[in-house]
């Protein structure tokens, strides 16, 4: 049982209502909310000074907060907690919603690429969040390995899969690489790589290079790492993090007073660099999570939240993940049910498509 579990069963009646209500508010206007406003939605009759006493002991436990002395309480990022695991009510998916979302499905492209784009927008547009889709790996064995010097600090590298699948990745070579280094890269990974799919490869070479460290010169070995360690750009067809809608992130009074934070969020977005810990966080567990704040290892210095649910292949097995990024006061209630249709919807897609 987690402490705030506990703390939970520990609050009587009219605590948790109290509490109930001070979040609910919180997340439906952004406000705190004073003892003043609870006494006339509060379903117990009782003065406003014992509201206020019931809100300082919420605030010694840590679940509530006073942004200002005279002002109400907020939920703390403990009391977000506390509520969307043991007091949120998550409702069904509005019509309206799924329409959009369905909607997406409509064009039947054979480019899951261009249909996971049109989710990722559709997905942005009914949450009014950043929306985050994770594309799957392409899993075929590799037939060939190319390097390609595009420049002193450019490269290319070209993976050709035994389904005739294609694809170009743009990376930057480790200082002083040669036309010969990129050769002695691909004529290694080239000689190991028949049969095996691209993390098979990873595996495979990491095992390799440690065998065989005294016959690989230092540069190859470092461009056989960075090459593979790094993903395509945005707009490339092979984008594999998908992220639209990130003007939705300003559009609440909150962020637009710290727009430090959405700097960082921004920035965190645009490098991409957490792409592996992002799906970690999806497979994590089973269905839809919630990372509130710092609980978000991706984006936990801009103190947003992340709703995020994998979907899985026609093996049942998770490929990918769909989510939203938004401010710490997002509809969770909405949210979810939003989040887990999307990744089913788009789980069976890909099952279907093989």
């Amino acid at each position: 049982m987690t402490d705030s579990s506990k703390i939970l069963e520990e609050l009587n009646d009219r605590s948790r209502e109290v509490f109930r209500r001070v979040v609910e508010g919180y997340l439906d206007t952004g406000d705190p909310v004073g003892s003043r406003t609870l006494t006339r939605t509060l379903n117990e009759k009782v003065s406003a000074a014992t509201v206020r006493n019931v809100m300082q002991d919420l605030e010694f436990l840590g679940l509530l907060d006073s942004p200002h002395i005279s002002a109400g309480r907020i939920p703390t990022q403990l009391g977000l907690r506390m509520f969307v695991d043991g007091l949120l009510e998550v409702g069904d998916l509005d019509r309206d919603d799924q329409e959009k979302i369905d909607a997406t499905m409509g064009n039947n492209s054979t480019d899951v690429g261009t249909m996971l784009d049109r989710v990722s927008t559709a997905l942005s547009g009914v949450t009014q969040g950043a929306s985050l889709v994770l594309a799957p790996k392409h899993e075929a064995p590799i037939k060939h390995i190319e390097f390609v010097s595009l420049g002193v600090d450019r490269a290319l590298v070209v993976l050709v899969f035994a389904d005739g699948h294609v694809e170009n990745r743009l990376f930057t070579p480790p200082p002083g690489q040669t036309p010969s280094s990129l050769r002695e890269a691909a004529n290694f990974l080239n000689a190991v790589a028949e049969g095996r799919t691209l993390s098979e490869l990873r595996s495979a070479v990491r095992e390799e290079i440690k065998n065989r460290r005294q016959e690989i010169d230092t540069l190859a070995r470092d461009l056989i790492e960075n090459g593979f360690a790094l993903w395509a750009e945005e707009g490339d067809q092979n984008e594999r993090l998908i992220v639209r809608g990130r003007a939705n992130l300003l559009g609440t009074e909150e962020e637009e007073q710290d727009l430090d934070r959405i700097r960082t969020l921004f920035d965190d977005l645009e490098r991409k660099r957490d792409i592996a810990d992002f799906l970690e966080l999806a497979e994590q567990g089973d269905g839809v999570r919630i990372f509130i704040g710092s609980e978000n290892k991706l984006f936990s210095l801009s103190g947003s939240s992340l709703v995020v649910s994998p979907y899985m292949n026609a093996d049942r097995k998770i490929v990918g993940a769909v989510g939203v990024i938004g401010p710490k006061r997002l509809n969770y209630g909405r949210i979810v049910p939003i989040v887990d249709y999307t990744a089913q919807l788009v789980g069976k897609l890909i099952s279907d498509r093989g």
